[in-house]
């Protein structure tokens, strides 16, 4: 590296460092995340890349619809001084976080045409990353989470893919919540195969650990059971949202293809 480029990596450098500090900026680890945001509007300020020419053909292979704003937003740097943890495609990225009012606006709206998922007080990052990462497949209005963990975490971002961008995602109190008919997964409701999902339900699910709360399953309109062999304790929450919406009905059977089924 010349003078002249090692100056330009400090400058660089200094940018990225400044806007992590800003809270309105949410961190976008690796392609994938990047490529999602994109293609749902994001507002992505800047991208640092260990090898921009290796970026650029992978988005060309994966992603030639953001190829060009890719290319655009990357700018060299040495990630591993920028970040605790470099993601395996060499990018990261900064996009600006949406506007919580318009979201929660967005989530009261009715009539709804999808449910709204509701997380009461979840414990693991991961596993609201892939909820979130779900609804936004599945179509459904957003996801809510009740409890002190941060629905925009990076790495609840990471395992969502950047799918936060693709429907809305917030953090409600009990009397925040949005309108519409309460179904609170419990294992002792109602057998799910009986019933039909209204598009308008808020689909709300417990903690990992301790299933739903006492004051959200006095709030709810129906207890709603999964299927399960005896004596199985439970089932992972994201297989039991991917059940749930599944069971709702998903966006329509001749919208778009599959998508992207490689992993991030």
């Amino acid at each position: 590296m010349n003078e002249d480029e090692d100056r330009g990596a400090g400058r660089i450098a200094q940018e990225w460092r400044a806007a992590s500090e800003r809270g309105d900026l949410v961190l976008l680890d690796g392609f994938h995340a990047l490529k999602h945001a994109l293609r749902f509007g994001a507002d992505v300020r800047m991208a640092v890349v260990d090898d921009p020419d290796a970026l650029r053909a992978l988005a060309r292979e994966l992603a030639p619809d953001v190829e060009a704003a890719v290319a655009r937003l990357a700018r060299p740097a040495v990630l591993r001084e920028l970040l605790p943890r470099v993601h395996p495609t060499g990018v990261a990225a900064l996009a600006v976080r949406p506007d919580r009012a318009a979201g929660v606006a967005g989530l009261g709206r009715l009539p709804r045409p999808a449910p709204v998922v509701v997380l009461d007080n979840p414990r693991n990052l991961g596993n609201v990353g892939a909820v979130v990462r779900l609804a936004a497949g599945f179509g459904a209005t957003g996801v809510v989470t009740r409890g002190d963990l941060d629905p925009w975490h990076p790495n609840v971002v990471r395992a969502g893919a950047g799918l936060h961008y693709a429907t809305t995602v917030e953090r409600l109190g009990l009397d925040e919540l949005p309108p519409g008919p309460l179904y609170a997964l419990d294992p002792e409701g109602e057998d799910i195969r009986a019933l039909t999902l209204p598009d308008d339900a808020l689909l709300a699910f417990g903690s990992e650990r301790h299933g739903i709360s006492p004051e959200l399953r006095a709030r709810a309109d129906h207890l709603v059971s999964l299927p399960m062999r005896p004596q199985v304790s439970s089932y992972n929450l994201a297989t039991s949202v991917a059940m749930t919406l599944f069971h709702w009905g998903g966006p329509p059977a001749d919208g778009p293809g599959a998508g992207d089924l490689r992993s991030p």
